[in-house]
């Protein structure tokens, strides 16, 4: 999908909901989308984007031959998300300082890592967001590399693709497919206007048990229509 579209049609929609919302959009059209573990490292940030892949792998005999993220950084378009899969590795950073501060430059709106960063205080400093499953304070150098960017790659149990949209919040991370961006956003929003309901319902002194009757909850993803 061609970055202007989706910023003008999709971008302010998406940003009004929440993962959770999403998440239940998927399971009710039957897309595997949502990413269990990763969360902020700092603040309650929300980021909506375009991927930008990339594959990490084991360094060894075969050499890196550039520091790892800067050509998906290179590539990137303002408002992307770098995406990361270190195959959930909690023991070997795969991000920090000096690509916080290019992708800053680029105009990415944050970094998705099935794995670990570092130099998180450094990030938080310059405000931008970063979704992963822990910290470490350790290099990359001679541990990891990068494989390769813009390809095919895996979060947790959702693959991912170049060109996917993420969305993330502090609830975790969900993956949209574009071809079906209508249709979950429509779903979506459904349900986000059907939980304010039984929001102000409950607010106004109405009992949970007869909210819970009227809107048939347990059912919800069933009875959208």
């Amino acid at each position: 999908m061609e970055h202007e579209i989706f910023d003008k049609k999709y971008r302010k929609r998406l940003e009004k909901l929440s993962t959770t919302n999403l998440s239940d959009a998927l399971d009710k059209i039957g897309i595997r989308g949502a990413v269990i573990g990763i969360r902020p490292l700092f603040g309650l940030p929300k980021v909506v984007g375009s991927a930008v892949t990339i594959k990490i792998t084991a360094a060894g005999m075969e050499k890196s031959k550039h520091h790892l993220g800067i050509e998906a950084i290179a590539s990137a378009h303002q408002g992307d998300l770098i995406v990361i899969d270190n195959r959930g590795d909690t023991q070997n950073n795969c991000w920090g300082e000096i690509l916080t501060c290019a992708a800053k430059m680029k105009g990415v709106s944050g970094v998705i890592i099935d794995g670990a960063a570092r130099d998180v205080d450094m990030c938080d400093e310059m405000g931008f967001p970063v979704f992963s499953r822990g910290v470490v304070p350790i290099t990359a150098r001679g541990r990891i590399m990068q494989e390769d960017f813009n390809c095919l790659i895996r979060l947790g149990d959702v693959q991912v693709r170049p060109g996917d949209i993420l969305v993330g919040d502090i609830n975790g991370i969900v993956v949209v497919p574009p071809e079906r961006l209508d249709d979950i956003l429509s779903e979506a929003e459904k349900i986000m206007e059907k939980e304010e309901l039984m929001k102000k319902d409950i607010l106004s002194g109405l009992d949970i048990l007869e909210v819970d009757k009227k809107y048939n909850y347990e059912q919800m993803l069933k009875n959208m229509e």
